[in-house]
């Protein structure tokens, strides 16, 4: 028993490696997708004007309270109009004696014409009364020229809305003295609803889009059909809808931008102009994209890569070129295909040059259903 034991522990040991992880890999996804412009953008008003004083006088009446919504033609501000009712109706009594002398010379004019046909008249009688009353003609018509400047005075004494939209604060006072030689603006109306969005598209994405709708035989009338999505920053998502308005006709060339435009209702007033917003605008549907769960990409100094169980279970490092995300998945534009074996969990026991043993799983697509997250 003794040199049995002897025998046993002169015995080398025989090193046994371990057997291949265990990691679960799954094929891309492939399905239709809508992709997307992201950018970012500036709500603006889409009407913002001061209202002037256009003619001087007194203010006799505010009609609104700061920050107050009003509709157009709504009176806001009174300036004195006595002044300007006395200028009317000084026109109109001239308008009155230019009448009258106008029909008395077109009598005087016809009576000579009777006369000279009779030849109880000269020619140069005729020719004075024919001046006379081609000069009242033109008096009658500065009268009447000056009626509609008087009318048009009076109703500058009256300040209006000219849209739909909220009044800022009054920066005149009841009492105060405005016009041409004295404060001007009294205070100024902007229009919420709708509302404008403006930003910028980036010209390569300028080029892809003009590809596209040339490809597919759309037209520039039909990019405002295009929905345009819109989300504030303490927002999820986009909640606010609206659709392409504008695209400029020349690129910047300062900035190598498009400038682009899109317009939403804004009924409920959620959004100001001067936001800083998300925007997003769905494209043209692409046929046969390949996905992956976007957990399962990594990153190095080379760029976006994933983990590939490749030929007899190695595993390979593929540099990859990412899409947009949709739900949990993310799109790959280039460096994998169909068949290859994505590595989607496991990934610190995945070591590249390494055998694995990998465990075959579904990716469900129905995480691209999340894409409005």
């Amino acid at each position: 028993m003794l040199a049995a034991a002897l025998v046993a522990c002169n015995a080398q040991n025989t090193y046994v490696p371990p057997p291949p992880p265990k990691v679960d890999v799954a094929l891309p996804v492939k399905q239709n997708v809508t992709p997307y412009l992201e950018a970012t953008g500036n709500t603006t008003a889409v009407n913002e004007t001061a209202l002037v004083a256009r003619v001087q006088g007194f203010i006799q009446e505010i009609s609104y309270k700061d920050g107050d919504p009003v509709k157009a033609g709504t009176v806001l501000f009174v300036i004195e109009p006595e002044p300007y009712q006395l200028a009317l109706d000084q026109a109109n009594s001239a308008k009155a004696s230019a009448d009258a002398a106008l029909k008395q010379s077109e009598a005087e004019y016809e009576r000579q014409a009777a006369l000279v046909a009779k030849t109880f008249a000269t020619k140069q009688d005729l020719e004075k009364a024919e001046a006379a009353r081609d000069a009242n003609v033109a008096v009658q018509q500065q009268a009447a020229a000056n009626i509609k400047q008087a009318e048009l005075n009076l109703s500058y004494t009256q300040v209006k809305a000219p849209f739909d939209g909220v009044v800022t604060a009054r920066l005149v006072s009841v009492g105060e003295l405005v016009g041409p030689n004295n404060a001007s603006t009294l205070a100024s109306i902007v229009q919420f609803n709708p509302i404008y969005v403006d930003f910028n598209v980036s010209e390569k994405d300028v080029l892809r889009i003009r590809a596209s709708m040339q490809k597919r035989g759309i037209t520039a009338q039909d990019l405002k059909k295009i929905p345009a999505e819109i989300g504030l920053q303490t927002e999820t998502g986009y909640p606010h809808k609206g659709t392409l308005d504008y695209a400029a006709p020349t690129v910047t060339a300062a900035t190598g931008a498009l400038p682009v435009r899109a317009v939403l209702a804004n009924a409920e007033r959620q959004l100001l102009p001067g936001y800083f917003v998300r925007v997003r605008v769905p494209l043209f549907e692409e046929p046969n994209v390949l996905l992956v769960p976007d957990r399962a990409i990594g990153s190095d100094q080379s760029g976006r890569y994933l983990l590939i169980a490749g030929k007899d279970d190695v595993v390979e490092q593929r540099t990859v070129q990412i899409g947009q995300l949709v739900g949990e998945l993310r799109v790959i534009t280039s460096g994998i295909n169909t068949d290859d074996r994505i590595v989607v969990s496991g990934l610190l026991t995945a070591v590249p040059g390494q055998k694995i043993e990998p465990q075959m799983k579904d990716v469900s697509a129905s995480a691209a259903d999340s894409a409005s997250q």
